[in-house]
């Protein structure tokens, strides 16, 4: 080889490696993560990491181990600065320890809860030692519940979806959660903290205001609405009304007669419409169930011998609709709740596959022992 053209050499390989990095560098910007590593049952997408339960039955407590409680709690342990949670129920040994362990650590951690749950002493446990620990249990929602299912973590990253931080919820109940690294949207979540934390706002008595519901995240279409004073419910009316292919649904509570009559009209329409409704409470005369098979709907009631509780839509394989909300009138005008609507097909295409897997149960149950 000519070794005067080895100095050119040696410039290209530099030069390239400096492009790979400072590719590198930008795309890290632009997703605006800061997540833990999954080591279960995750999947990853530039700017989220989505999780489904995988419940077993019957239920073995030997086999309490890898669940989401675990992904939780790496998330928590990421926090420098602070923790803010607002949950319906906890329960988990070791995320209540990951709160104890940050705040020793420096960090500051405030909790909001449902008031019903923390004068509770079968339900609160958990929440007391929190409060030994010296952290701040907030509770409110006395004519309702505070519902919501959230973390924010350093103002950069939130974790939120139908998940209870239960022994339960994780390893017995259908649910899905998801952490997304964005700045923007903690901030939407921060402020609506805020609201209980410091100003003692729940419920329909909180202001509207403070949180910008159009995001863009990582080039996803973001929507992140609160209820009750973001009218939610007529949010995901408004997004059902754009279905041209397909909805899939997973409801635990599914009471809006809104809603229900708009599946109706989107299967006339030639929508191909299914949906999985939590066995609990399907066949009373509140819920759409009924309704919705007079209808001849493709609906089925679940096959998880605990709970399905999922609150989910899933729109022409491209919009996924989630979080605390129930489909309901209470979720809508009195509860604490929380919400996304994104418009991403890969994210999409998991809930879809979550929804199949619900389906396929629902029609070939378990035989209960």
């Amino acid at each position: 080889m000519d070794s005067k053209r080895w100095p050119i050499r040696i410039l290209v390989v530099l030069l390239a490696i400096v492009l790979i990095v400072a590719a590198a560098a930008s795309w890290n910007l632009l997703s605006n993560v800061k997540l833990p590593e999954s080591k279960t049952a995750g999947t990853t997408g530039r700017w989220y990491q989505v999780y489904f339960t995988s419940p077993r039955y019957p239920d073995k407590a030997a086999d309490h181990k890898g669940g989401m409680d675990e992904q939780l709690t790496s998330f928590i342990r990421t926090a420098t600065s602070s923790v803010d949670m607002a949950i319906y129920q906890l329960d988990l040994e070791n995320v209540t320890a990951a709160l104890v362990d940050v705040r020793k650590r420096g960090a500051t951690v405030r909790v909001v809860t449902d008031i019903d749950i923390l004068d509770d002493p079968k339900e609160n446990p958990s929440f007391k030692r929190l409060q030994a620990a010296g952290i701040t249990v907030v509770g409110g929602n006395q004519n309702a519940i505070m519902h919501d299912k959230y973390v924010v973590v350093d103002g950069e990253a939130v974790w939120t979806g139908s998940w209870n931080f239960t022994e339960n919820d994780t390893y017995r109940y259908n649910n899905n959660a998801i952490s997304i690294g964005s700045v923007d949207l903690a901030r939407n979540y921060a402020a609506n903290f805020e609201k209980m934390w410091r100003d003692n706002q729940f419920g329909p008595r909180r202001r509207a205001g403070g949180t910008t519901a159009a995001l863009t995240i990582g080039g996803a279409s973001v929507r992140n609405y609160f209820a009750p004073e973001d009218k939610v419910a007529d949010k995901i009316v408004a997004r059902l009304k754009k279905a041209e292919k397909t909805i899939d649904f997973m409801a635990f509570s599914f009471t809006d007669d809104q809603m229900g009559d708009e599946l109706v009209a989107r299967a006339k329409a030639g929508v191909k419409v299914r949906g999985v409704f939590e066995n609990t409470g399907s066949e009373t005369r509140y819920s759409e169930y009924g309704k919705l098979k007079a209808e001849r709907v493709d609906v089925l009631q679940d096959g998880n011998p605990y709970l399905m509780h999922h609150k989910v839509f899933i729109i022409d394989e491209q919009t996924v609709v989630f979080g605390s909300f129930n489909f309901s009138g209470n979720a809508d005008e009195s509860n604490d709740e929380n919400l996304l609507i994104v418009d991403d097909s890969s994210l999409a295409h998991q809930f879809t596959a979550e929804f199949e897997r619900v389906y396929a149960q629902a029609k070939n149950p378990p035989a209960k022992k």
